[in-house]
């Protein structure tokens, strides 16, 4: 079966929005302190394999709100969160990246507050550059963390 030019564009697209909404894999996480109703306050980890390059895995801790608002979903999370991105296995790029990029999103709170991930491309250095922040505000300035990942000069960064 031949797939029209229309076709294989849509799909191409269908498949890479399904990578973009990847979702957290919790690894583990620590209570920060009790509530006698509903799920305790905790800090937690979370892995997210980048979608864009092979062999890269993202670690993100953050507050998780317990209490009766937290475990209904209704809670709004801190807007702090670390991260610390490593090689978990040969690095390979399928294809081209852009030199900045938004690599995972997730929702933190009911309207509109979101934890964000942005890939950053050195290509001076050869390394990826993570950046997570949260889009709203505290006091005027976003709270952010940020890492790299050298990847071997054997391995240059293909960029669109």
């Amino acid at each position: 079966m031949k797939l029209s030019h229309l076709n294989r564009a849509l799909l191409t697209s269908a498949l890479t929005l399904l990578t973009w909404t990847a979702h957290a894999e919790t690894v583990g996480s620590v209570d920060t302190a009790f509530k006698l109703i509903g799920p305790d306050h905790k800090v937690v980890v979370e892995a997210y394999d980048d979608p864009r390059v092979n062999g890269v895995t993202c670690y993100v801790s953050r507050a998780k709100t317990g209490g009766i608002s937290g475990g209904l979903g209704l809670a709004e999370d801190k807007a702090e969160a670390s991260i610390a991105c490593r090689q978990v296995g040969p690095i390979s790029f399928p294809g081209p990246m852009k030199q900045q990029e938004e690599v995972f999103n997730q929702s933190l709170s009911i309207l509109f507050k979101k934890l964000r991930i942005v890939r950053m491309v050195d290509q001076k250095r050869n390394a990826l550059v993570y950046l997570t922040y949260s889009d709203k505000l505290i006091d005027g300035s976003p709270k952010n963390s940020v890492t790299a990942v050298a990847v071997d000069h054997s391995t240059p960064i293909p960029l669109k």
